[in-house]
């Protein structure tokens, strides 16, 4: 992929509906032409693409405005139907911003700089804040599934605070405008704070029968069940 003097990189860019974060899965139902194309050149060349959230205008119809900061991704599995509609699992790797965007492409490209995380300085309040992360995320995920009488053996999570902070932010059932803030944070501290409240819903919400907004495919990437 192409860069620049100014150190931007050249990069296809994917309008969605849905935050994806940095570590987390997501699939794509592909069935307009130039996104099938935009998949199949950065299949065939081993390249990412940004997922980046819709503003308005509508899911990847024409020039949908998007926010600025998104997710670069790499394609996992892609499945082909007859019609030539594509099914297609990414993985996130890193944040972007998009600093200017290109005309004359079949598909929507943007030429973006990294988003950096910011150094951890308090390290014994990042400590605490990761315990009580994995203690609720946990917590949350034992709760739902035990009320399909599924106990799970294993729950998968990164060591690393800001990479379990993306992975906690993904299960998040909020608002994807709140989950864009939350991709757009570059304080792991903030960003763990203000998902302990709302962790902490979510364990109470998760004992409801009423409660359904979850599902085992979402979590698939990181339980184990018995």
């Amino acid at each position: 992929m192409r860069l620049v003097s100014d150190r931007l990189e050249e990069m296809p860019l994917f309008p969605v509906n849905t935050v994806l974060f940095p570590y987390a899965q997501l699939q794509l139902h592909v069935f307009e032409d130039q996104y099938r194309e935009l998949v199949e050149y950065c299949t065939e060349n081993d390249q990412p693409f940004g997922v980046v959230l819709v503003r308005s205008g509508g899911e990847v119809v024409g020039r949908a405005d998007h926010y600025m900061v998104g997710t670069a991704v790499r394609v996992v599995s892609v499945h082909t139907f007859d019609d030539g509609k594509m099914d297609v699992r990414v993985h996130g790797e890193r944040r972007f911003r998009v600093r200017r965007l290109e005309e004359g492409r079949p598909y929507l490209v943007g030429w973006v700089e990294p988003v950096y995380e910011m150094e951890i300085e308090d390290l014994s309040r990042v400590e605490d804040l990761t315990l009580l992360s994995r203690e609720y995320i946990q917590a949350y995920i034992a709760n739902y599934f035990a009320r399909f009488q599924v106990s799970v053996a294993q729950i998968k999570l990164p060591q690393d605070p800001t990479a379990l902070s993306f992975v906690v932010a993904n299960f998040l059932q909020i608002e994807n405008l709140e989950k864009q803030r939350l991709l757009e944070t570059t304080d792991t501290i903030e960003r763990l704070e203000d998902m302990i409240p709302i962790l902490e819903q979510h364990i109470v919400e998760a004992k409801s029968p009423d409660f359904h907004k979850v599902t085992r495919q979402h979590m698939e990437e990181w339980i184990f069940p018995n």
